[in-house]
């Protein structure tokens, strides 16, 4: 196949005749091509989406927004995150991939009094997904461009506006689900999700039916009813999104946190569709159990440089090591770790970031005891920053203590 041949008399198409010199049976067998490729270029799930606008999700991102659910995080362009061709000059299609990822520990570390374990989303475990999608996705980049010298792509993972289960879902990859994720045929949700922009006008693939039925598993499990509805999520009551802020939490959501240092996936863990899935054939997704179920108490006080070694491959770096400390101790509170009190205490009496400062105060106030009453009312008399104050003296209620002031 050489569609570039003839194009002029310069022998070189341009970039908008190279996918027009394909004939129809040219393009679905290059399709088919693909297809059977994807698995040897690490693709588990792969379609073919129209790049027509996508408006019905507008509807569906205006009232989301109108709603106040969005995490922040989001494009705030609405346009970029609708029409495709606002990335790319003249898309044709867009090619959507899955790539499975691991759902359980082989021989995971134990907690322990003294020892205990916070917990990393799986989503996070092994290489940066935005890493490893977009290196297949640069695979079959190059695969394409053997077969079709000239043609033009756009790759997108997480990054890109593109919603990416709006993708995959036209493309036939998945259904969305009732806990917003993007359910697969063969992988369950344990799956990263990217595509790519094309100039070659592919045959789409058919959109699967959702197949959630009467199970509201997921919405009953959801610790903190960020679930508002099938395939409705309120994103700043996410957990998710919570272990990813860096500032202070209120209280309710520290209780639900837990042991989690960011990420979580009670949704798709109770979800039947995931039953018995988990995928190991992937060797750079695979997790370190020491790095995605860390002890706690050395996180505390991580320097810039360890932080980088230990988690820096990892999803789970994006946001620095702030938040993911900060949730360390939200988690020692959790387990009430007494043996944590004396890091607790230099924590609140020595960290420079009030947001810690203040966090340490709760921790200390859930595990109580003499030593940590004198460690708050010690913090009480020095604090200057009005929110980390606040967290002192409600924690020394909450610890049955009164202050010196």
């Amino acid at each position: 196949m050489n569609p570039a041949a003839g194009a002029g008399e310069s022998g070189a198409a341009t970039a908008e005749s190279v996918a027009r010199t394909l004939t129809r049976g040219e393009i679905a067998d290059l399709k088919e091509q693909i297809k059977r490729a994807a698995p040897d270029l690490g693709i588990d799930e792969i379609g073919f989406a129209s790049a027509e606008p996508f408006f019905a999700l507008k509807d569906i991102l205006l009232r989301h927004r109108a709603l106040g659910r969005e995490s922040g995080f989001e494009e705030p362009d609405l346009d970029l995150r609708i029409y495709p061709d606002r990335h790319m000059d003249g898309p044709r299609s867009i090619i959507a991939v899955a790539v499975a990822y691991p759902s359980k520990l082989k021989d995971p570390p134990k907690s322990a009094p003294g020892a205990y374990r916070g917990m990393i989303s799986r989503s996070a475990w092994g290489e940066d997904y935005h890493k490893a999608v977009r290196r297949r996705l640069e695979r079959l980049a190059a695969f394409i461009r053997e077969r079709v010298p000239g043609v033009r792509t756009e790759i997108m993972v997480d990054t890109g506006a593109l919603c990416d289960r709006a993708v995959a879902e036209r493309a036939g990859i998945g259904y969305v689900g009732k806990n917003c994720s993007l359910i697969t045929k063969n992988h369950g949700s344990w799956v990263y999700l990217g595509e790519m922009l094309t100039d070659i006008p592919f045959e789409p693939d058919e959109p699967m039916t959702e197949q959630c039925g009467d199970c509201t598993l997921c919405l009953d499990a959801c610790p903190t009813g960020a679930l508002v509805g099938p395939g409705q999520i309120h994103a700043k009551s996410c957990i998710s999104y919570l272990t990813q802020t860096k500032g202070f939490l209120e209280d309710k959501w520290k209780l639900k946190i837990g042991n989690r240092l960011y990420g979580c996936d009670t949704c798709q863990v109770v979800c039947p569709k995931n039953k018995g899935m988990n995928w190991t054939h992937h060797e750079d997704l695979q997790p370190d159990p020491e790095i995605v179920k860390p002890l706690l108490k050395p996180l505390l006080f991580i320097g810039n440089r360890a932080f980088k070694e230990t988690f820096g491959d990892s999803a789970a770096a994006w946001r620095g090591k702030k938040p993911i400390q900060r949730n360390a101790i939200i988690a020692l509170g959790h387990f009430r770790d007494g043996s944590a009190v004396p890091d607790l205490g230099r924590l609140l009496h020595e960290d420079p970031r009030p947001e810690i400062r203040g966090t340490a105060a709760w921790a200390l106030g859930r595990i109580g005891g003499e030593e940590a009453r004198r460690l708050l009312e010690e913090a009480a008399e020095r604090e200057t920053d009005g929110q980390a104050l606040e967290e002192i003296r409600r924690a020394l209620e909450s610890s049955g203590a009164t202050s010196r002031e």
